[in-house]
């Protein structure tokens, strides 16, 4: 047996390393390294409790926005405050664009560059996917990224700026919209439609999203042209049905009042909060198992058999994947639905999960955006108290993001994150089960003489990972 460790990955978020232990050509163990610590938990206690809409969404540039919805709902929870229906709209609509806008840049600048790669070049679609998706010089960048521009410009209205907008509070939003910010708003959705259903799919996003099995998705790609036409393509050839799978079991904390939250096990369940606890076994962590709101995050770099700074979150002491599939497969979408049911969670399933969610979520926002009403209240306010507890749960792009916050004599006491990566790209636990994506990777094949897989890649890939959110 021989062990690879792989690594940098480039177009991935933060530093990830990945050990690889091979024998007779296949994985036959993963073990996923986080290996940049961030601290943001610890710099926390001691702060009054409204630092945290500062600090918290410093954690990462490209889910700022999420991770400020987080504490703005521990914080909701915290003071017993219910938004206007102005201020949750506000919410859901500046979450879905930063949700939405990562999904785009995944697809077009992360994840299909790689099948432009010359180990493609004898593929019968290479020359088309090197010409749309080669990375610099490919035209879907030259489409795509204007579009994005455009799409980003209701962070603009409704939030501000982005990213590390302040503009979410826990009893609303702090930006209220005229009627002509609300048309201005319509008229930048109508232009992300317009780039979608042109450019990604070739079709009605209503289409796309009524997709409801895997009949009804190879008739409508027949003959089809468009992005997504061109992934399902590449997907066949390469079997990515068959690529990636790792646990089928799914957690999301539920999105826009559009999403349930719940779990997925063989069937849907609801979610209990109270059943997530943190192992910190293999982790360079000291402490107990614990759940998140009575955490510890104390460090223990020298601690044997450890060898990632990440923790692993596990649900009723089973390893979860989250993310968009999770998402739809407790949605309940048909087409994902059977996709997971035939083939399990794959690689081929979390990226078009996420490209679905595009086609179901910009025509709800469409509605949000016309259900906005100027003149009425978008924020309420109300005292913080000197001691007491609260929890947000919210869904970023990657899956189900929480954070727990304590208040004692008018400080933090204590503040804990679980963000999406977390679950995905945990370690084993004192069980010794690995995490999703440990599992993902496990059997695969690989050559001998390859230094960096590309099957391999497209596995990591197919999780978004944010490593910079993971060991907060």
């Amino acid at each position: 047996m021989t062990t690879r460790i792989l690594g940098p990955f480039n177009r991935v978020e933060g530093d990830l390393e990945v050990h690889l232990d091979i024998a007779d050509g296949r994985v036959t163990a993963a073990r996923v390294n986080s290996p940049l610590y961030r601290g943001f938990e610890e710099m926390l206690p001691g702060k009054h409790p409204l630092d945290a809409l500062v600090i918290v969404p410093r954690i990462c540039g490209i889910c700022s926005v999420s991770q400020s919805a987080a504490a703005a709902a521990a914080l909701r929870d915290l003071m017993g405050l219910t938004p206007p229906p102005n201020g949750r709209l506000a919410e859901y609509l500046v979450t879905a664009c930063e949700n939405l806008a990562d999904h785009l840049t995944h697809f077009y600048l992360f994840f299909m560059p790689d099948f432009a790669r010359l180990v493609y070049h004898e593929r019968p679609w290479f020359a088309a996917v090197e010409s749309r998706f080669k990375a610099v010089a490919g035209s879907a960048a030259a489409d795509m990224l204007p579009a994005r521009a455009e799409f980003m410009h209701l962070m603009g209205l409704m939030a501000g700026k982005w990213p590390h907008t302040l503009s979410l509070q826990p009893g609303g939003t702090a930006r209220a919209l005229e009627q002509a910010d609300i048309l201005r708003l319509v008229t930048v959705l109508r232009g992300f439609r317009r780039f979608l259903e042109r450019h990604t799919f070739g079709d009605s996003l209503e289409t796309v999203a009524g997709l409801d099995s895997l009949a009804a998705l190879d008739r409508w790609r027949d003959g089809r042209r468009g992005d997504l036409a061109m992934f399902l393509t590449v997907s066949d050839d390469l079997a990515l049905h068959d690529l990636g799978r790792a646990t089928d079991r799914f957690l999301s904390h539920g999105a826009y009042g559009l999403f349930p939250a719940g779990v997925w096990d063989g069937g849907a369940g609801e979610l209990d909060p109270g059943a997530i606890v943190e192992d910190v076994s293999h982790a360079w962590m000291a402490g107990d198992p614990l759940p998140p709101a009575e955490g510890l995050t104390r460090t223990l770099p020298d601690k044997a058999d450890a060898y990632t700074w990440c923790k692993a979150p596990r649900y009723g002491g089973q390893v979860m994947e989250t993310g968009a599939l999770a998402r739809q497969m407790l949605a309940g979408h048909p087409l994902i639905r059977e996709l997971v049911a035939v083939h399990g969670g794959s690689v081929q399933a979390r990226v078009l999960a996420r490209l679905l969610e595009l086609a179901i979520v910009v025509p709800e926002m469409e509605r949000w955006a016309r259900a906005l009403t100027p003149g009425e209240p978008w924020c309420y306010h109300a005292e913080l108290p000197d001691e007491g507890s609260g929890m947000g749960l919210v869904e970023a792009a990657r899956g189900a993001l929480g954070h727990w916050l304590s208040v004692r004599h008018g400080r933090i006491r204590n503040y804990q994150i679980i963000a999406p990566t977390t679950w995905n790209f945990s370690p084993r636990d004192a069980a010794g089960v690995p995490g999703a994506l440990e599992q993902a990777l496990a059997g695969m094949a690989v050559e001998a003489g390859d230094p960096m897989p590309v099957a391999v890649q497209h596995v990591v890939r197919s999780f978004d990972p944010c490593m910079v959110c993971t060991v907060h």
